[in-house]
């Protein structure tokens, strides 16, 4: 089977495959013993940034579960890490910049650093290895979306409201944009190395996008949003928790093959909102996970039927696998959307 036959490819850009094609967000990490026991005494950046250990881990889910595409295991601040800016993981607090980006100087600064300079070889190695293990298994790249690098820089860790990084927009909205319009770059050459590698799909990823209004989604997000996918030359999925509100625009006026969808929105109410000419992505609610088999199979069930009102359907959470998820219920939903 040609890789363009394969069922995710198909879903993306037709003609709808014969079963919807499954995987799942952080579908490689906490939940596999395997990838526990392969992680110890190695720090989250150096394993993303270690060829062999990166491909393995890519890899694990695919072997375990039988979904129908990997996506490369890295984080969203790795093509930060790339370009020199001083980040890391903090265990049970998530990335953590030494220095945040709160001023014009400190957008100075940061902007200064020419993305095309990122050097991408550990990634394009570790790619590399990954599909030519795969064959006829997609294998999907992916990046942060500038608004969520921007809230992380902003704030210089995680947060919950994200309030300097909204409040930058409106107090010093040519900071903002030269910020934004940098990551968006930064994205870019991130998806191009994965791309150029050997992924054949890419996903960029808003997980922060809900905290917005859609008047500021649309004003001071989206043209940078648009900037990292637009021509990048393989379909494309665009994803975000809480977009409900401003969902049509998460198609970035087209430009997207896909749409994420969480877990609040049933798949047939988006599809109507979305339209004919893109697929959507979702939208199994992770929290459902940790149910009886009875409830999750019921709801998985659901999902997959609703899904039947878009252009195609990817099966996938509405946000990522939780640590604690016992890895069997994830490969008994595969075996499930592959017998529907």
């Amino acid at each position: 089977m040609p890789l363009s036959d394969a069922p995710l490819l198909r879903a993306l850009t037709g003609p709808r495959p014969e079963h919807a094609p499954v995987w799942f967000m952080r579908q490689a990490g906490r939940s596999l013993p395997e990838y526990r026991e392969l992680r110890v005494g190695t720090r989250m950046l150096d394993a993303c940034l270690t060829p062999d250990l990166a491909a393995e881990i890519t890899l694990q889910p695919v072997r375990r579960h039988g979904v129908d595409a990997a996506v490369f295991f890295s984080d969203i601040v790795i093509p930060l890490r790339l370009a020199g800016v001083e980040v890391e993981i903090e265990a049970g607090r998530g990335p953590v910049f030494a220095n945040p980006v709160r001023t014009a100087g400190d957008v100075d600064r940061i902007t200064s650093i020419d993305p095309l300079s990122l050097d991408g070889s550990a990634i394009a190695d570790a790619v590399g290895i990954v599909t030519a293990e795969l064959g006829e298994t997609p294998l999907i790249g992916f990046a942060g979306a500038p608004f969520t690098l921007a809230a992380y820089l902003v704030e210089g860790g995680p947060s919950k409201e994200h309030l300097r990084a909204r409040a930058m927009m409106h107090a010093d909205p040519d900071s903002w944009n030269r910020l934004a319009g940098w990551l968006a770059q930064v994205s870019r050459r991130f998806l191009e190395i994965q791309r150029d590698a050997g992924a054949s799909v890419v996903q960029l990823f808003d997980s922060w996008a809900g905290s917005l209004s859609t008047a500021d989604y649309r004003a001071f997000v989206a043209p940078h949003s648009k900037v990292a996918l637009d021509g990048i030359g393989v379909p494309s999925i665009h994803f975000g928790v809480g977009t409900g509100p401003f969902l049509d625009d998460m198609r970035l006026d087209g430009i997207a093959d896909g749409v994420g969808v969480d877990w609040r929105l049933p798949l047939d109410e988006a599809a109507a909102i979305l339209g004919p000419d893109v697929s959507v992505q979702g939208n199994i609610d992770p929290a459902l996970l940790s149910a009886p088999w009875s409830v999750l199979e019921t709801h998985v069930r659901d999902v997959v039927e609703r899904g039947r009102a878009a252009r195609g359907h990817i099966v996938n959470l509405g946000h990522g696998v939780p640590p604690e998820t016992d890895p069997d219920q994830l490969t008994r939903i595969v075996e499930l959307v592959h017998s529907i």
